[in-house]
């Protein structure tokens, strides 16, 4: 974006922080509540080199650390041990340390998205396949291949502690869920039957949870636990008189039906605000644009505490909403929103 860098979720009482460097920001990623910023130039006049990954140390105001690529930088990711910097066919793995150590390179399918995810001890990013994903032990340096996907990857995430892997493709139906320790698929999600654009994934702390957004501007949260029940039941609920319908009741029981009755859908969805298009943080968008890589993203996920989390979106009108999960007096659990805020200095 050209002049807002980001809008920092600094405390769970969404205290906020504006930096302004006048000059266009293409990405940028925090290394969780820490003062270390990744931030990659982009717009029309970009105030870093798009094949440069700016480690920006905000408690005193100046670049930290640089790291230079050969092609421009699709995404960037920060543990506190490791930096990986994605590019168009590989992703990069350094220490974090002054000056970094280049220590491991991974070939991929193109991933203009610049896809990828980390956890303490893993990371996960697309195969040299489209819709394979990669997930490589960061301690082990060991590597497994997961076929999620007969299409291209839109989305992946880790849980907190690496142990568990969702993924989406372009189509943007179904989301798959695996274990990272044997790349066994646990669970599969039904977000709805028209294809759609998978925004962000997110899972709660705990991991019991999982978030989706998508273009249809509807937030879904999916029940990880009874799904990996529901998964491992499914081939026995025909012969199982009391066994749980889920969305479609006694529908999913009948021999033959479509997977459609018998799929796992998400317990609780609510509409969200995505954004309008053709205006992007208040500035208009154009696909003659260069914003660094791709069109920001909106739809962005990040959970506040075990039932509560927050969604980003853009556009002129660009806002955070923050939604709860909570026990209906109907003896199901619902999504609400609480409340919203605009992020831009708009208000």
């Amino acid at each position: 974006m050209q002049s807002v860098v980001s809008s920092i979720e600094a405390s769970r009482k969404h205290a906020v922080a504006n930096r302004y460097f006048n000059a266009g920001i293409g990405l940028v990623q925090m290394m969780g509540k820490t003062n270390y910023l990744a931030l990659v130039g982009g717009g029309k006049t970009p105030k870093f080199a798009m094949n440069k990954a700016i480690i920006w140390d905000d408690m005193k105001g100046k670049v930290a650390l640089e790291i230079a690529a050969m092609s421009t930088i699709r995404g960037v990711r920060l543990g506190r041990e490791r930096i990986i910097v994605v590019l168009q066919n590989s992703v990069r793995v350094y220490s974090f340390a002054k000056p970094p150590d280049l220590l491991h390179v991974y070939e991929t399918a193109d991933n203009f998205l610049g896809l990828c995810c980390l956890s303490e001890n893993k990371a996960a990013f697309p195969g040299r396949t489209p819709g394979q994903v990669q997930v490589v032990d960061l301690v082990t340096g060991s590597v497994s291949i997961i076929p999620a996907h007969s299409s291209g990857l839109k989305a992946l995430q880790l849980s907190r502690d690496g142990e568990l892997l969702a993924s989406a493709s372009e189509t943007g139906t179904l989301i798959r869920v695996y274990s990272t320790s044997n790349c066994a698929r646990i669970a599969e999600l039904r977000r709805g039957i028209d294809p759609a654009t998978i925004f962000s994934l997110a899972f709660s702390p705990s991991g019991a949870m999982l978030a989706c957004t998508s273009d249809k501007s509807t937030l879904h949260i999916f029940d990880i636990l009874n799904a990996r029940r529901q998964s491992a039941s499914r081939g026995q609920q025909a012969s199982t008189p009391d066994a749980d319908g889920g969305k479609w009741g006694i529908l999913a029981r009948i021999p033959l039906m479509p997977r459609v009755f018998s799929d796992v859908y998400s317990f609780a969805s609510v509409p969200f605000e995505a954004g309008d298009d053709a205006m992007v943080g208040g500035i208009p968008f154009s696909e003659g644009t260069v914003l660094g890589t791709t069109r920001p993203p909106k739809g962005v996920i990040g959970w506040i505490g075990e039932d509560s989390l927050a969604v980003v979106g853009a556009g002129q009108d660009a806002r955070w909403e923050k939604f709860v999960v909570i026990d209906g007096d109907d003896g199901k659990r619902h999504c609400i929103r609480e409340g919203w805020k605009r992020y831009l200095g708009n208000t």
